[in-house]
């Protein structure tokens, strides 16, 4: 018996979102129900009811109506990455460098993977959504959480054995030794991600982002005062940040969980069902083809990251770029929030907050760094970075609306083959050049 899919009306909006456990990387994204149709990009709107004006203030509501609170949640979510960066910025240059290793790199890598492979959801659970087989979203979110628990067990080794793989890979032995013992720590957020990333698309097919954004406000205060003790007040160091954030992201899937399962879905959730355990293998298939696209664009801030690890003084540069590419993620993709919404609407709003928070990054050039670190060496090379970053978020701003209309238009293969062209055959190949081969370093 093959994979069931069903089609909704063309008018049936599930939502997406990415987000990473490093960078946390979050977008939200409309996307269309019939797969194979041809949907128009701009919402029709009969022209006598309002000019100009009025269609893009409609516009604007239906967009932040959708994607305010997920845009909420990611910037609650980014300060809770600052302060456990900031955090450990203050205990030494090395140790910030392990950090952003082990965030970004070695758990960023497999969050790229679980992501890519828990995105079937949103296909699936938006189309039985949207044709009102309610059930089916309990039944596809128990089916991603097998599959992604067991790529979590995969995906252990990772964690475990990073040491000695960075060594093998070339990188210093005590960065590469430092990492390790933090990876080590961070393997319980490779399991929470498995049951976490299918409950939030299960949540954003039915609109409930308000409950990921309630969740993440009530557990940031927890989180402050958590690496504060453990940190600063017990001085566990770098460890008593990944505790920190380990009882943080715990804290998250257990409310989002008890809520889903726990009577805030009746309609979608029946109750665990057998029936989670036909059509495997073809959902499987279904969640590696979702996650190539995200996989590719993901992993190529983290090969940046470990890139930079090789060059001279690599603690100063990893810290460098690893703050440099947190800023830029984080303020500017925020706002990529559009894809069946007006498509000139959704691009003029984010080009605008990009506008605006570039701008601040050249104001405030010299100051960027001072949140994640007390080294002047690091703040300084960040520093020099700042007119990169702010072209850096302008642009962010822009490409996830644009990724998001060639997503929901059904281009999922072709914006698959611009990601292999655009980062790996020319953007990481000519950042290397530049580099090392002309020595300009982490600039590039």
């Amino acid at each position: 018996m093959g994979l069931e899919v069903i089609h909704a009306s063309p008018r049936t909006l599930p939502l997406r979102v990415a987000w990473s456990c490093g960078d946390f990387v979050l977008s939200s994204e409309l996307w269309s129900m019939e797969s194979q149709s041809v949907v128009p990009l701009i919402s029709e709107l009969p022209g006598k009811k309002g000019g100009l004006p009025k269609r893009v203030w409609d516009e604007s509501k239906k967009l932040w109506e959708v994607v305010g609170p997920a845009m909420f949640m990611r910037l609650v979510l980014y300060g809770m990455n600052v302060v456990s960066q900031a955090f450990v910025g203050r205990l030494g240059d090395r140790e910030l460098a392990a950090f952003s290793i082990a965030s970004n790199v070695i758990s960023g890598l497999s969050f790229g993977f679980m992501l890519g492979m828990a995105s079937a959801l949103e296909t699936l659970c938006g189309q039985a959504y949207g044709a009102k087989q309610h059930h089916m979203l309990g039944i596809y979110l128990q089916r991603s959480w097998l599959i992604l628990l067991a790529v979590a067990v995969l995906l252990a080794p990772v964690y475990v054995f990073s040491a000695q793989l960075l060594v093998a890979l070339g990188l210093p032995v005590e960065l590469s030794l430092d990492t390790g013992t933090i990876s080590m720590y961070m393997l319980p957020v490779n399991f929470m991600l498995a049951i976490l990333l299918p409950l939030n698309k299960f949540l954003q097919c039915q609109l409930k982002n308000w409950v990921m954004a309630v969740t993440t406000v009530a557990v940031f205060p927890v989180h402050v005062a958590a690496t504060w003790l453990l940190v600063r007040y017990l001085q566990l160091g770098v460890m008593g940040a990944v505790i920190s954030s380990n009882i943080s992201w715990a804290l998250m899937t257990g409310m989002q969980l008890a809520y889903a399962i726990g009577g805030g879905c009746p309609e979608t959730w029946k109750g665990f069902s057998a029936s989670a355990l036909v059509d495997l293998k073809d959902f499987v298939k279904l969640s590696t083809a979702s996650g190539v696209m995200l996989c590719l664009e993901i992993w190529y801030y983290r090969i940046l990251i470990f890139l930079t690890g090789y060059m001279k003084n690599p603690e100063l540069a990893v810290d460098a770029l690893s703050i440099w590419v947190r800023v830029a993620n984080e303020l500017g993709a925020s706002n990529g929030n559009g894809a069946r919404f007006a498509t000139v609407v959704s691009t003029t709003t984010s080009f605008t907050i990009g506008l605006f928070i570039s701008s601040l990054a050249l104001i405030f050039h010299d100051k960027l760094a001072i949140m994640f670190t007390s080294s002047e060496a690091v703040i300084n090379a960040v520093d020099g970075l700042s007119v990169l970053l702010a072209l850096t978020i302008l642009l962010n701003g822009i490409q996830p609306v644009l990724s998001g209309v060639a997503v929901g238009s059904g281009w999922q293969a072709l914006v698959a083959y611009v990601n292999i062209g655009s980062y790996y055959l020319i953007g990481v190949p000519f950042g290397v050049i530049l580099a090392w081969g002309f020595h300009y370093g982490v600039t590039v």
